[in-house]
């Protein structure tokens, strides 16, 4: 029972990071910061990659992997947006480490969508099939093509100049 309440919890933050960080790279497209937004995406998909540790297993696996990446991208994104307010280089770090965070959630969405809903598990049983590859092979194209868009719409004001000129 606790297994069961504890796998919901890390579902439900996992959903929500993705539909959060949904809006925080459609923000930035539109070159807006979205505070707000930004602030759940992050704590959320910490939460889910931190969480992921917790369940039980007697060896690494690509879950660990995966949330292991995406605490070091997440950390980056965090430091380049709280830290160094997206100035200069960190701009684009912020775009590109804010991508990969979501990309990392929707990849594992995907494999447990092959794994728990029939109709996709009888198309690709050992998710080393055309049909999962396929599907993996055009989300990581999509977040490919979004990065890119976003690298150059995004050309928000850095934070600490946006602060300093709201002062004068």
């Amino acid at each position: 029972m606790v297994l069961i309440t504890f796998t919901l919890f890390h579902v439900l933050l996992s959903l929500a990071g993705i539909g959060a960080g949904v809006v925080v790279v459609y923000g930035l497209l539109e070159s807006k910061r979205f505070d707000g937004w930004t602030k759940i995406f992050l704590t959320t998909t910490v939460a889910t990659s931190v969480t992921g540790f917790f369940f039980p297993a007697h060896h690494i696996t690509p879950g660990h992997i995966i949330g292991l990446l995406s605490l070091v991208v997440l950390a980056l994104g965090i430091v380049a947006r709280y830290r160094y307010g997206l100035a200069g280089g960190w701009r684009p770090t912020y775009v590109i480490s804010s991508a990969i965070a979501l990309y990392f959630n929707v990849f594992v969405l995907v494999v447990q969508a092959f794994e728990k809903v029939p109709a996709l598990r009888a198309l690709a049983p050992t998710r080393s099939e055309p049909p999962f590859a396929a599907t993996q092979l055009t989300v990581l194209a999509v977040f490919v093509i979004v990065t890119s868009f976003a690298l150059v719409k995004f050309h928000d004001v850095p934070m600490r100049t946006a602060h300093a000129q709201a002062g004068r």
